[in-house]
């Protein structure tokens, strides 16, 4: 007995570690300006700067043996930088150009996903408004040939393709693709160019006057996306305005500023930003927001962090809306960040923001560690919080009252007014993160391309709307998938099956709106929304 007790607890164990790496992989993107700092006015004649300084000269020049003083040196950096709060973060050059793409929200390039199967690069999904989309190409296309450089039956790793197909704006490529479809070959002449990384990833009206809008993070392009959406969303008349920041690590303070302007009528506070020098900034709403009057619904879970929690803060201290979910990450410092030379950069913790109504959501950390700081959501589990709201900590000495009379709280995240219970286990988690994983959208291209004019789908609306085509034969193909590869999943009913195959191929044949439609069907946390605009 006792061993059986210990099995299951390593298993969990095991579970949590691997949602804690999901978790600190998502959360740190930076507050603060969209900028990158000036190269800073260094102090070479500070104590400390010399002491370095004479270090590495004994080391390169003095020392018995050769040493490769730049991996000395980013040692030093990180140990340096890992003293510190655990938002201040050191990029070394060559993870910078990930991170600059994703926060530009653009990159640049051919602009098409791709598995690899076996030795063929097989195009999973064409990007919308990228070159490729423009020039053709379709998903199951397979890329044979780039300027007449062979691509298959070669052991290329997925970042030599990767650099093998992006390039500089303008820069042309030539591509040799197999077509299984129509079993023939095609030549695409293609200019490499921008191809979007949308921050704003749906946007559709819900129901009669009741939109829905999800922001994923918050990038250079965040507003300007938001501002389209929500506009087309106002004129099908809408009413009542469902705002879904759950798994939004933040990004840009910027942005959320400018959502936030859209939301507050004139005067209304947005954030309040402390320097280190003590000194507070107010950002004020100005006037002719986008939507100051209709009903607004905030969606916000452990996932949602930084310029999220701005957002969810501001709402609530304003007393604009309703915070619908569970307690956000905690993050209330602001990076900016800075160059240190030869490509590396430091992301710096510069400040710290606070709500409206004066309070800071940055979780404590100084008496932990990184790890223990992004394992937190795990003591949440394991005190009950995730089920019952009333085990979410509060002091009373870090309590504000809003301008209707609403107690909220400071130190440790936004609470929300209407909270969304997670009764699933360890397993049962890894079982819903299972179903929408790279593992299914993989299942799903391949059980396509068996047989691709068999797999026909007409329209979007006829896929969202309609029993997904062909089901059990979906439903048998899934289950043989995962028996073959050992990859373990438990399903109460089979039918549950179904709607994620039918978002992954709704992403892959036609777009990320209607992936996450399909995705929101049922949602307890859309689900309290409506029942909440329904009752005011």
């Amino acid at each position: 007995m006792c061993t059986l007790r210990g099995k299951k607890s390593m298993k969990r164990n095991t579970l949590y570690l691997f949602l804690i790496v999901l978790l600190s992989s998502a959360i740190g993107f930076l507050v603060g300006s969209q900028y990158l700092q000036p190269e800073a006015k260094l102090n070479f004649t500070h104590p400390s700067i010399q002491k370095l300084n004479r270090l590495i000269t004994y080391l390169t020049e003095d020392y018995v043996d050769k040493i490769n003083t730049d991996s000395l040196v980013r040692v030093v950096i990180e140990d340096i930088v890992g003293a510190l709060d655990p938002h201040s973060v050191y990029i070394p050059a060559q993870q910078r150009q990930a991170l600059s793409e994703s926060m530009r929200g653009n990159f640049e390039g051919i602009g098409v996903q791709f598995f690899k199967l076996k030795d063929t690069i097989a195009v999973v999904r064409v990007l919308e408004g990228g070159p490729s989309k423009k020039a053709g190409l379709q998903s199951g296309d397979r890329i044979l040939l780039a300027d007449q450089d062979t691509l298959f039956g070669k052991e290329k790793t997925n970042q030599e393709i990767i650099s093998r197909l992006k390039g500089p704006s303008g820069t042309p490529v030539q591509l040799t693709v197999y077509r299984k479809a129509e079993d023939s070959l095609y030549t695409f002449n293609i200019a490499r160019g921008p191809v979007p990384l949308p921050s704003v990833s749906s946007a559709y009206m819900l129901k009669e006057g009741i939109g829905y809008l999800k922001i994923n993070r918050f990038s250079q392009t965040t507003y300007s996306e938001f501002e389209k959406s929500l506009k087309k969303l106002v004129d099908q008349e809408l009413e009542d305005l469902i705002l879904d920041l759950r798994g939004n690590p933040g990004g840009y303070l910027l942005p959320a500023k400018q959502i936030l302007d859209d939301f507050l009528t004139a005067g209304k506070p947005i954030v309040i930003v402390e320097g280190n020098n003590g000194k507070r900034e107010r950002t004020i709403a100005s006037s002719n927001g986008l939507f100051e009057q209709g009903g607004l619904c905030v969606l916000v879970d452990e996932d949602s962090a930084s310029a999220s929690e701005v957002i969810a803060g501001a709402i609530q201290d304003n007393d604009r809306g309703w915070i619908i979910g569970r307690r956000t990450f905690g993050k209330g410092l602001v990076q900016q960040q800075m160059p240190l030379g030869e490509g590396d950069q430091i992301r710096l913790t510069t400040a710290r923001y606070f709500t409206p109504t004066g309070r800071s959501i940055q979780r404590p950390y100084d008496s932990t560690s990184r790890e223990d700081y992004y394992a937190e959501v795990r003591a949440r589990y394991e005190s009950g919080e995730m089920v019952d709201p009333e085990k979410i900590p509060t002091n009373d000495s870090l309590a504000f009252t809003t301008p209707m009379g609403r107690k909220v709280y400071g130190g440790g995240g936004i609470t929300p007014d209407f909270y969304i219970s997670n009764e699933s286990t360890p397993e049962e988690m890894w079982n819903q993160y299972l179903m929408y994983s790279n593992e299914v959208d993989r299942f799903v291209f391949l059980e396509l391309d068996k047989n691709p004019n068999q797999y026909t789908f007409n329209s979007a609306a006829q896929l969202y709307n309609e029993e997904l085509p062909y089901k059990e034969t979906f439903i048998t193909a899934f289950k043989k998938y995962f028996k073959e590869r050992n990859i373990p999943y438990q399903v109460k009913n089979e039918e549950d099956l179904v709607n994620p195959i039918k978002a992954f191929i709704a992403i892959q044949r036609f777009d990320e709106n209607l992936y996450t439609r399909i995705v929101n069907e049922g949602d307890p946390f859309i689900q309290k929304a409506l029942s909440q605009i329904n009752s005011d």
